[in-house]
This record gives C-alpha cells, structure tokens and sequence, in this order.
C-alpha cells in the first residue's frame, strides 16, 4: 500500500511529484481551500481565478491539474474538489471527513505511477488526518495479481502500466502528536484490512474456494494472535449444519465454518459478526439467467468484511471480545445439489423447505446465527450481499440496515454514516412473516415476492437466540462496484460494512454502544 508521513514541511521546498490541494464550491466560485496557502500565495493569491478559468468549480470528485508556480520543487499541482464550502457563520463548521476522505481518494487515483505526493488538504485536528489517510490509502488501491503475467501482487503492475502512488506525505500533520498519529495508525490498520477484503472479494472463484478462504483466516490469525477453528464438510455433517452443507452439497469445493476470535483481557463486551461467505453463487438448481452469473464471485463480500473487521479490531487492540463466523460454501448445480423442495434440519433444528436455491444465503447465515448465539454475545451483526430486492429499494451505494431492537438498528445506521457508508434503516413488518408457513417444515426459505429483502431479514431473525440484541446488513448494492470508480471506491470489491463494523467494535469498547 502506498506508504503514509506526517509532514509540517512547507509545499514550496518539498521535493514530489504532485501537491495536492483542495478547492471548494463557494457562492462566487471556486475557493481556495485551508492548506494551501503558500500555493496560492505563490500563485499572488490569484489561485482561484486561474482555477476557475480552468473549468474548476470545487465541485465534488472533481480534478484539476496544473503546472506548480516557480520556485517550487514540485512540478505539479493537483486541486481536488471537496464540494460546498462550509457556512462560515458557523464557528465550528469544517471540511465534512467524508469529503476530504473523498478528495483524497480521487487525488490518489489520479497520481497512479507517482513516487510521492503531498496532500495539502485541511486538517484541523486528527479526524481530518485519519479521513485524509484513509482516502489516499483506499483510493490509491488496485487489485492486479492476474494482471500482466505478475505471479503475485507485488509484481503486478496496474491496468495502464503503473503502479500505484508508492508514498504520500500529509501536510498539517503532526509527526509527534500524538492524536495525529494515533489518527494515522488507525487509518492504516482499518484500511489495509479494508483492501484485504477487497482482494478477496475480486480473487476469481478458482482460486478463492471455501477451502482457500478458510486457510487465509488461518494464517491471519496465526499473525495477529486469533484464535480460529475450522469445520469443514464432515465436522459441519457431525454437527447438524444442514444449511450450509445443503448449499454446499452441490459443488466438489466443499462448505467450511470458521470461527475466528479476538479476546482482549479487559473487555466486558461481547460483540459477534456474521457473514455469508458464498464463493460462487450460480442460484443452483434454480440457476440464474444469463446475465446474472458473472460478478457472482462477490457473494462472499460479508464475510470479507467480517474477517477484515476482525483482524482489525485484534490490530487497534480494541478493549471488547469480537467473534467473526464466516460461513463459506460454493452454490452449484449438480447431481447432489438441493433441489427446490428439499427440506433442510438446521443446526438450530429447526427444519426449512427449500423453494428457491438461490436463495441460500440465509441458509447458511441461518446456521453461523445460531451458532453465535450459542455464546451468548452481547450483539450479533451479520453482514450479506443477500437480496435483489434491497439494491431495488437502495440502490448501488446503500446498505439497508434490519434489526430486532429499534435502538441498536439506530445505532449502526449512526456508525455508518458516522464512518461515510450510506446506509439506511428498513423496517421488519411482522404481516411478512407469514408468506413463509410450509406446509411440511417449520418455514420455507421464501415468501412473499414484494419486499424480499424484509422477508430474508424476517427469516434469518428466526434463527437469533432469544434475548440476543441483532442487526442485519444486506450489503447487495455496494459490495461491488460493476461501475467507474468514483472517490475513493474502486471498480470491483469495495469492502462495504468493514469500517461500519470496526466502529460499532470502538463504541462498543468505549461503552458508548448499550
């Protein structure tokens, strides 16, 4: 990943390739943002001007280069736009994080094959230095393993021949402050899991069976003092996991659970993630038309997240106890596949008619509930691209957000937007449940057409022990980006709900979580 420094250097005498500044929208134009001063004084305080004679407005996600003024050691100046200027009647009004996250982001990207930048962004304090940080660090990411005949990632070169932005320095930082580096760690941590997760995500389906998946949690956590248990297909047999070894049965990869756990000697919380690890999602049986198959090696975006937010969490030593459940299977067609009318004994032994195979990620998710609920935690999160049904709803850059306590649901939508993923509360009307009666187990893995996405919710609540506080995640829509990337989100596996997780772990340690 692009290496990060905290500079009080001056942009004049700093030997780069870019000096990044930003530029906002104001009510005349654009506007010169706070950090770079000594560039537009260089510029005889005409910076803006000559901005806007260029096209700028300040606009968000907009870029603007131009040659650096004489005298400075940097050839270039990149004026990234962070959007509407804050009021200035408001005392405490400043560059919103998530807009100096996604300048930075879209600085990063376009400095691709740059040795080294300096961002001379505003910073007023340490969350502009980890929003900062966390843009450059995201932005600057590229998933090239298969690229080029590279036999690995540190090979690889991306798309155009370049690598990406290999150093950046952060002017305004502070390198002995302690809040600023505190700041700083904190945002490589979360962000190198967060491009874990990523990578993961964008593997192809080859390579990255529930057999592999499993093997990298077990190394992580060998590196970052996990403890991790692995059941594989006769363990889950043993066991009486019959829904992830149903959506398993189909394929010759064969279905694993893996537990991984973060204990931390002072905590008093408990907090469990789950997360449906569907390495390759044909609908089975019920096969997806064509059209539908080829970005389905993305289904197991919630357990990439759950396993980054994790490793994370064992990173930044959060003071809370954290179990991730990845339920990891392959969804095939096959001669010993589930078939629409099936019927499963869960591991909660509860039994599920099968309707649809491809809905089968509550299957599994299903299983990996009960079985954190069998510990008891305080809180238990899953996390899954489960339904259709939500992106219609929420689109392609919104997660909706389900729960069984209106308070706790709050509570992470707030996390969420607190940490710049839009995320929206949806509701778990009771009058669904009831289009899941089967006439022949205890529920059908389907019901009612409209509102689907509240009706996977509805059929995975059945599967929480009683009394546990739980929300659900449908991260359908902006697990992955089949569009242009845009701020710091790349094309491909964008890691969604890992930073959502990682903060409800930091409030949870703080006790600011219930």
């Amino acid at each position: 990943m692009t290496a990060l420094t905290l500079s009080t250097a001056a942009a004049p005498g700093l030997r780069a390739d870019a000096i990044v500044i930003g530029v906002a929208k104001g009510a005349q134009g654009p506007v010169v943002a706070p950090g770079a001063e000594a560039v537009d004084k260089a510029y005889d305080g005409k910076l803006a001007g000559v901005l806007e004679t260029l096209g700028a407005s300040g606009a968000e996600g907009e870029l603007t280069k131009l040659p650096a003024p004489a005298g400075f050691k940097a050839p270039l100046v990149v004026a990234v736009g962070l959007g509407a200027e804050p009021d200035d009647k408001d005392a405490d009004a400043g560059y919103d994080a998530e807009a100096l996250r996604k300048a930075a982001g879209v600085a990063a990207r376009a400095l691709t094959g740059s040795r080294k930048a300096a961002f001379a962004l505003p910073v007023d304090g340490p969350g502009a230095i980890g929003a900062i940080s966390e843009g450059i660090l995201l932005g600057a990411y590229s998933f090239d393993t298969y690229k080029g005949g590279a036999q690995d990632a540190k090979n690889a070169k991306a798309k155009n021949g370049k690598a990406p932005l290999a150093e950046a320095a952060l002017l305004g930082g502070k390198p002995r402050d302690a809040a600023h580096k505190g700041a700083l760690a904190r945002a490589v941590a979360v962000s190198e899991e967060l491009n874990r997760a990523r990578d993961l995500i964008n593997m192809p389906p080859n390579d990255l069976t529930p057999a592999v998946f499993a093997g990298i949690a077990q190394t992580a956590a060998k590196e970052h003092g996990l403890k991790v248990q692995v059941l594989d297909d006769k363990a889950l047999a043993k066991g009486g996991y019959g829904g992830i070894l149903g959506v398993g049965g189909g394929s010759a990869a064969t279905p694993r659970l893996v537990k991984l756990s973060y204990r931390h000697p002072k905590a008093e919380k408990h907090l469990a993630f789950v997360g449906k690890g569907i390495t390759y999602d044909s609908g089975g049986i019920s096969l997806k038309p064509a059209g539908h198959n080829e970005t389905m090696k993305c289904d197991m975006s919630g357990a990439a997240a759950v396993f980054a937010a994790v490793v994370a969490a064992a990173r930044l030593g959060l003071e809370v106890n954290v179990t991730g459940w990845l339920a990891l299977a392959e969804n095939m067609p096959s001669g010993s596949a589930v078939r629409p009318g099936d019927v499963l004994r869960m591991y909660s032994g509860k039994t599920v008619e099968v309707l649809n195979t491809d809905a089968e990620g509550r299957l599994v998710l299903a299983d990996a509930l009960w079985a954190a609920s069998q510990e008891s935690p305080d809180a238990i999160v899953d996390v899954a691209t489960l339904t259709g049904a939500m992106m219609l709803a929420l689109g392609s850059r919104t997660f909706g957000v389900m729960a069984n306590d209106d308070a706790f649901r709050s509570a992470v939508y707030e996390a969420a937007e607190e940490v710049g993923e839009p995320a929206w509360p949806m509701p778990l009307p009771e009058h669904l449940r009831k289009g899941m009666d089967s006439t022949v187990a205890d529920i059908a893995n389907m019901g009612e057409r409209m509102g689907g996405g509240l009706v996977a919710g509805l059929f995975l609540r059945e599967f929480v022990g009683e009394g546990i506080t739980w929300a659900h995640l449908d991260i359908a829509g902006p697990a992955f980006n089949e569009g242009g990337p845009f701020g710091y989100t790349p094309k491909g596996g964008t890691g969604s709900a890992v930073r959502t997780l990682v903060r409800l772990a930091e409030l949870t340690a703080a006790g600011d979580l219930g």
